[in-house]
């Protein structure tokens, strides 16, 4: 009945001998000749229409109190349908285990009760999908079962499922078979539920504050929104390239200056970037801007926000991440980046935050290569701080932290500080020492938007590559006014990372890209 033989599907390279790949064909081969022998007794294999009427989970909830003799005095009728994911064979009778969306639920199938369906059923394995009908009773270990009144078969499976006790271990294997993956390890199935719930929970939540959830275009004419290498795609109708967006921010943006006061997006960005446990080429950005509000008001949302959404999701404020356990508790800390690089680096002064050849000289001690020295020779006193920030600070950062006065030079489109026109204002949320957020009041003035563009021109020019376009029409749009906003980008693959004690990205993104198998 069930396959013993190895479990690697077929086709699949598993660094075993010939003789295993020859096996793997004749199970895959013995596997079609049971499906035909389905279709012989009437049953297609791959047929449609079946829909059952009760979940597993429902089934073990209604009856956990009820003892063997309760169940027997009476013992309704259930209909439930799943995958096989473990049977034990006695002949003229099995258990099997079946597992629906909702859970697992056993299943006792005998012949006396079958009939001629029990040859039938003796042709299933491991992984086909099937649906059982009958009464609900405890076997004799305890276990709350159905006893089978009626079978069908539903879905033959070709190929065999990872052996049951170990799984699928192969990291590589796991993410390129997400299915399989799936199937295997059920904590997976728990992450990706955690993840929809963390989403459902920002929807409710923006929407209780009347923000509007609206879709703005995948390709754009310009590399705009974020500075970072965009991927590039070509509209052959027009024969022009478009650029899969970076972020669609500048779009938002436009929205508010077009009324829409309060509006939010959660999809796909796209960056032409490398691939780290923490970088997915695509990833799912929530993005939001709020009229009337400032950076301040949108650090209040955040903390509340992502507060709620921990207990939502988690069940606590605290969590647990790697070796920490991280509190998403209110009272966050909010704290300048020259303050941080000075705790960071000792012996900086206050003074030396504005000598740029100190901050140079502190830079170059982290560089390792004449190509990197040259991109640090090239900063100017903006650029400086902030890469000394990312060297010595943001690592550090474990609990929720947010990092304020960004340098105008990397923020080119913050509002600048009224005070000092040399910061934004900007925060910048970090947690278990990675960006999970960046936000800040918007910059609103046409003119001062035009030599922010500029400068990232002028960066281009110096050899940097991850920079915007000149955005001609958006000046056009601010040109019209917009209202005082603070707008705020929200990395939620980031964010289910760490309500799941995820240590990839990729562990929380079903379909990760990743680099094609040899041939």
């Amino acid at each position: 009945m069930a396959d013993t033989e190895n479990k690697t599907p077929p086709g699949e390279k598993s660094g075993e001998a010939a003789d295993s790949s020859s096996k793997e064909q004749e199970i895959y081969q013995q596997r079609l000749d049971k499906a035909e022998k389905w279709r012989e007794a009437g049953f297609n294999p791959y047929g449609n229409g079946y829909a059952p009427k009760h979940r597993a989970a429902d089934i073990l909830a209604t009856h956990a109190n009820h003892s063997m003799e309760d169940l027997e005095k009476d013992a309704p009728v259930y209909d439930v349908a799943g995958r096989i994911v473990a049977m034990r064979s006695f002949g003229k009778a099995a258990f099997i285990k079946l597992r629906d969306r909702s859970g697992e639920i056993q299943a006792h199938v005998k012949k006396d009760a079958l009939g001629d369906l029990y040859e039938v059923f003796k042709q299933c394995d491991l992984g086909d999908f099937v649906a059982v009908q009958g009464p609900v009773f405890r076997s004799k270990t305890g276990e709350l079962s159905l006893s089978a009144t009626k079978f069908v078969p539903l879905t033959k499976s070709l190929r065999p499922l990872p052996e049951k006790w170990h799984g699928l271990t192969d990291v590589e294997v796991r993410y390129r078979q997400r299915y399989l993956d799936l199937v295997s390890n059920p904590d997976v199935k728990q992450v990706f539920l955690k993840r929809s719930k963390l989403v459902k929970f920002i929807r409710s939540f923006l929407d209780g504050r009347d923000f509007v959830e609206v879709e703005t275009p995948m390709m754009h004419p310009l590399v705009t929104g974020a500075a970072a290498r965009p991927f590039i795609t070509h509209h052959n109708t027009y024969d022009i390239d478009l650029y899969m967006r970076i972020a669609p921010e500048l779009y938002l943006k436009r929205l508010v200056v077009g009324g829409m006061d309060r509006v939010y997006e959660i999809n796909r960005n796209f960056r032409n970037e490398g691939i780290s446990t923490r970088h997915n080429p695509e990833f799912t950005m929530l993005e939001f801007y709020q009229a009337y509000a400032t950076y301040e008001d949108l650090m209040d949302l955040t903390e509340e926000m992502l507060s709620e959404a921990s207990r939502h999701v988690t069940g606590d404020s605290k969590v647990k991440y790697g070796e920490h356990v991280i509190d998403f508790g209110k009272g966050w800390k909010r704290i300048p980046m020259p303050e941080a690089i000075r705790e960071a680096v000792p012996g900086l002064s206050d003074k030396d935050m504005v000598d740029v050849d100190r901050l140079r000289h502190e830079l170059l001690k982290t560089v390792h290569s004449e190509v990197e020295r040259r991109a640090v020779d090239a900063m100017n006193h903006g650029e400086l701080v902030g890469a000394l920030f990312e060297a010595h600070v943001e690592h550090t950062l474990i609990h929720p932290t947010f990092i304020t006065q960004y340098p105008t030079a990397v923020s080119p489109l913050a509002r600048r500080n009224d005070q000092n026109p040399e910061i934004t204002d900007r925060f910048e949320l970090f947690v278990a020492g990675r960006e999970i957020a960046n936000a800040f009041s918007e910059l609103n003035d046409p003119l001062d938007q035009k030599g922010r563009f500029q400068a990232q021109l002028d960066a281009k020019q110096r050899g940097q590559q991850e920079t915007m376009d000149y955005d001609e029409d958006y000046i056009r749009a601010l040109e019209h006014g917009m209202p005082p906003t603070a707008g705020e980008g929200i990395g939620i693959d980031r964010v289910a990372m760490l309500f799941t004690d995820a240590a990839s990205i990729r562990d929380v993104i079903l379909f990760p890209l990743l680099k094609p198998l040899a041939k």
